[in-house]
């Protein structure tokens, strides 16, 4: 098992006849991804890498059965489009396209909502549950099948870390990097929730960064109702006041968001923060092993 994602994700992709669509989509059926449609307005009757290209995606839902939609659809389209997903009844929507209008972010958050909908993103590299299927753009070679559950807003620092964790030998059961922010759909907290529930998760890490009160969010949760042992590392440490490092959402101001208060949330919860990829490694080995 997994979470938000599993054998039987079947995937629509938006904007397939775009460069970073087409791309995807063929290295995500290369994982093993069941992709049955995708849609760009104008381009209905191509076929991308043998997918079937429609319109717009009432179309494609006449022909096919999904229950999940990656977007790659340009910022400006982007609500409208994720109002479409939504409408098809459709369990994940994964946003990757940044630049996105914070209006429209929280309306298509909003409108997930009311719809049963998970949002992973906007901006991110998605879902991945290795040796099952992705929904994203995960390095496949990063990754393999195991029982720890990743949850990164960074998609990079989810790459590296899951890197040094197959390396020594140590697997992932979901890894999810939700997105850069400043603001985010599926939150961190939804993973730990998620993870905790999972019987295939044994060891949850939660990669957090500067910026945001995500990560005390989620220390809140795991303080209350996680039981599993929960790993963080938290990066930007020496991160200097109201400057953004790489994530809109990675800016420190006054004493929000800080990596110390993230560090103390994590560490009063019951969280093992650790300082570095290694030290990390050999926490989740030890709890893997007890």
């Amino acid at each position: 098992m997994s979470i938000l994602i599993d054998k039987d994700t079947k995937v629509l992709v938006q904007g397939i006849t775009g460069k970073s669509g087409s791309l995807q989509a063929k290295i995500m059926m290369e994982f093993g991804t069941e992709i049955v449609a995708g849609v760009t307005p104008g381009k209905g009757g191509m076929a991308v890498h043998g997918i079937p290209v429609y319109d717009y995606i009432a179309e494609a839902k006449k022909d096919h059965d999904f229950n999940t939609v990656i977007s790659f659809v340009p910022p400006a389209a982007i609500k409208d489009s994720s109002f479409e997903a939504i409408d098809a009844g459709i369990r994940l929507l994964v946003v990757t396209t940044e630049g996105i209008a914070q209006n429209d972010v929280v309306e298509i958050i909003q409108y997930a909502r009311n719809h049963n909908c998970y949002v992973v993103g906007p901006g991110c590299a998605g879902v991945i549950a290795p040796g099952i299927t992705k929904v994203g753009s995960h390095p496949d070679r990063f990754f393999k099948p195991g029982r720890v559950g990743v949850v990164s807003k960074s998609g990079a620092l989810s790459y590296e870390i899951c890197k040094t964790l197959t390396d020594a030998g140590i697997g992932q059961s979901t890894v999810a990097s939700i997105g850069g922010g400043p603001i985010w759909g599926f939150s961190q907290k939804d993973a730990v929730e998620l993870f905790e529930k999972d019987p295939d998760t044994d060891v949850i890490v939660l990669l957090g960064e500067i910026g945001g009160n995500q990560e005390e969010r989620a220390a809140e949760y795991i303080a209350k109702h996680v039981k599993k042992p929960v790993v963080s590392l938290i990066v930007g440490r020496n991160a200097p006041q109201g400057k953004s490092l790489g994530h809109a959402g990675a800016i420190v101001s006054g004493n929000v968001g800080t990596a110390s208060t993230k560090i103390n949330a994590l560490t009063n919860a019951g969280a093992t923060v650790v300082k570095n990829p290694t030290e990390l490694v050999e926490k989740v080995y030890s709890y893997l092993n007890a």
